[in-house]
């Protein structure tokens, strides 16, 4: 069996004296797609920052790519090939579309291939195409959130993690962007997806992993929880 590309392996985190992740462990294969799901609290925002260097852990181990993560700093975690989609876009609201995705790219060098890239991008939200001089904060949520994965992907990363990828938006803005993820998917980016809506995270995951304050409850293909009762009960309302 080939080394799988993400290795979270007992990971313990937190808060100063507040520990909000209890032994958290998983995998994440080349080309996958995993979502995250549990309710408000249960620490999935803490595992994505623990994972992107933004929260050290207390204990455990992180692996990516065969390289060990547990102690680095998010530039190192970026440069290593792991990009990190923020809940709530984070976008420099006064600069351009351009210019923000263009700060995706800053730790890159190869000017041609992050041009190249640039155009990829557009094809695939033509929306940001157009207003790539429009100021950022002026734009909807949805393109907000567009120019936000857009953003991470500019950094070219190996494995792209989305923190609530449909959070306050509208139907066919969400559909749009499934349809962006399932096509970043079959040309072998692996997304760690975060997501309240669970049908949504279903449609969209090969595999899922149900937290459950701060513990992992249960993981599988994402066909075998969405038949599971307590699965079904708790995250998708279905008796």
């Amino acid at each position: 069996m080939p080394e799988a590309l993400l290795q979270v392996e007992n990971v313990v985190a937190g808060y100063d004296d507040v520990r909000v992740l209890w032994d958290v462990s998983f995998e994440l294969s080349a080309g996958e797609t995993v979502c995250l799901i549990g309710s408000n609290g249960a620490g999935k925002t803490t595992l994505l920052s623990t994972i992107s260097g933004l929260l050290r852990p207390q204990s455990g181990r992180i692996r990516f790519a065969g390289h060990d993560l547990t102690r680095a700093t998010p530039r190192e975690v970026l440069q290593a090939g792991i990009a990190h989609v923020p809940e709530g876009r984070r976008l420099f609201g006064p600069m351009s579309v351009l210019d923000n995705l263009l700060m995706g790219a800053y730790l890159r060098l190869e000017k041609a291939e992050v041009r190249h890239d640039l155009e990829r991008i557009f094809e695939l939200f033509p929306i940001l195409a157009s207003r790539r001089h429009q100021p950022a904060g002026t734009l909807s949520g949805g393109e907000q959130q567009m120019c936000a994965i857009a953003r991470g992907m500019m950094s070219r990363p190996r494995l792209l993690m989305i923190d609530e990828l449909s959070l306050g938006l509208a139907p066919q803005v969400v559909e749009q962007l499934g349809d962006v993820i399932r096509q970043i998917a079959r040309e072998g980016l692996s997304v760690l997806l975060v997501e309240q809506d669970v049908m949504t995270a279903f449609e969209l995951a090969s595999r899922g992993i149900v937290l459950d304050t701060g513990r992992i409850a249960m993981q599988g293909p994402v066909a075998e929880l969405a038949s599971n009762a307590a699965v079904r009960e708790a995250y998708m309302g279905i008796a």
